[in-house]
């Protein structure tokens, strides 16, 4: 086989599938199965980890298919947070002689931003909490909640604010005591965006620095209005040799990578 292997979830991920489909060379996405109804690349889809196939373990679960199947290279496309199946793919990739690159969208940039001195830039999920927890305490009372339904739980124990959720898919653990869940699928616009903040009079958004432009919107407007913006950094990564942040350039490598 001399297909390629893309860890997939992104935009970028399934605009490279399309690019690699038309271009006639040989392409499977991997998506985890988190999202209930995902949207789907071209090309071969297999949904799942790949523990099922080592008792759990990952990285062995990745090693294994990609020797049984005879993958040519393997694309991590998978988004920013994804640090655990980031670190299987690099190391798997190693075991099995693949050659690996990563497609990563460029992190957002306060100062790209509107009123980017609002933002209040944290390592964790938890430490997010705590600082809502702060700023809502000081009055800033309303919540646009946007980092996904895995990390609502931590605000849980928030009483002196209200959120407002906006996930893909409904929460399933403790969700604080005043929320709503807004079930939402971007791209979103400025001007969408711009009314959903206006209309609930949010005072503070919490989102990931997921990078990209299809959820940009919402701190491009947030800024003007004067909300806080609680960001939170991308975890580290394992260090990977080729890096690029276009599909355009990830599909030129996969070119050279099977000619």
């Amino acid at each position: 086989m001399n297909a390629i292997l893309i860890l997939g979830g992104t935009g970028e991920g399934r605009e490279l599938a399309a690019l690699l489909h038309h271009a006639g060379i040989e392409v499977i996405t991997s998506l985890a199965g988190r999202v209930a109804q995902p949207r789907l690349p071209v090309g071969a889809v297999r949904i799942g980890g790949f523990g099922q196939y080592a008792g759990g373990d990952g990285v062995r679960g990745l090693t294994d298919w990609l020797r049984e199947n005879g993958v040519r290279a393997v694309v991590d496309a998978t988004h920013p947070f994804a640090a655990t199946i980031t670190g299987h793919a690099a190391e798997a990739t190693g075991r099995a002689g693949v050659a690996l690159l990563r497609l990563r969208r460029p992190t957002w940039d306060p100062a790209d931003f509107p009123g980017g001195d609002r933002w209040h830039r944290v390592a964790t999920i938890d430490a997010a909490a705590h600082c809502v927890s702060r700023l809502t305490h000081a009055g800033r009372r309303r919540v646009l909640l946007t980092t996904g339904r895995q990390d609502a739980s931590a605000f849980a124990g928030i009483d002196t604010a209200s959120f407002l959720i906006r996930v893909v898919d409904a929460p399933t653990g403790p969700l604080p005591p005043h929320h709503q869940i807004l079930r939402s699928r971007g791209p979103y616009d400025a001007d969408s965006e711009r009314h959903l903040l206006t209309e609930n009079r949010i005072d503070v958004l919490v989102t990931k620095n997921s990078g990209g432009a299809l959820t940009r919107a919402k701190l491009d407007v947030a800024g003007p209005l004067g909300i806080d913006v609680v960001m939170v950094d991308r975890p580290a990564e394992p260090p990977i040799e080729t890096v690029v942040d276009t599909a355009a350039d990830a599909f030129t490598w996969c070119a050279e990578v099977v000619r």
